[in-house]
């Protein structure tokens, strides 16, 4: 019986010990809501010093309010003078309603200048969020920062006008030409 306890003990003991040792802390101001001027905005975190090894998913949400389609593009990027100092970068993605993943990033540059950027197309109307995920790999302080850009997809009537119109100027181009000659 005194084994066994003993033996209960100490594997408990081990697994307390190997989970302490691989635990992080999980750091960043999130969630953060974006404020669109324009269909643009910039955003951004801080990280004070000491905090190596740390982790982050920072959340930055925006709402689309208008009934057609927005296309979405961003970019997020950290600087630092080597590759192991200040952060890295390890994930950008697109969620929405229910935290479904729309789109993932892509990884342009990594080391000491991270640069990740992510487009979506035909956004409707509703909630989303941009999770920025990376790790701090030194005891320095560090930041990122990305902006986001909206444009609306025309709707299909504009293209419509728009060839419309390119007719018409085929025509009267083809029509004076015709007349001079």
């Amino acid at each position: 019986m005194k084994r066994s306890l003993i033996a209960a003990m100490v594997l408990a003991g081990a697994g307390f010990g190997s989970s302490a040792a691989m635990a992080q802390d999980v750091i960043g101001n999130s969630p953060q809501a974006l404020d669109l001027v324009d269909l643009s905005v910039y955003f951004g975190d801080s990280f004070a010093a000491d905090n190596a090894g740390n982790t982050f998913a920072d959340r930055f949400t925006l709402t689309i309010d208008s009934t057609i389609g927005h296309n979405l593009d961003a970019v997020v990027a950290s600087i630092s003078r080597s590759a192991d100092v200040g952060l890295d970068i390890t994930g950008l993605a697109l969620y929405g309603a229910g935290d479904a993943l729309i789109s993932e990033g892509e990884s342009l540059e990594s080391g000491a200048f991270d640069l990740w950027t992510i487009a979506s197309d035909n956004l409707a109307a509703g909630d989303y969020y941009l999770q920025v995920s990376g790790e701090l790999v030194s005891d320095d302080g560090a930041s990122f920062g990305g902006a986001v850009a909206l444009a609306p997809v025309p709707e299909p009537e504009t293209y419509g006008l728009m060839l419309g119109g390119l007719g018409v100027l085929g025509f009267l181009a083809h029509w004076r030409r015709a007349k001079q000659g």
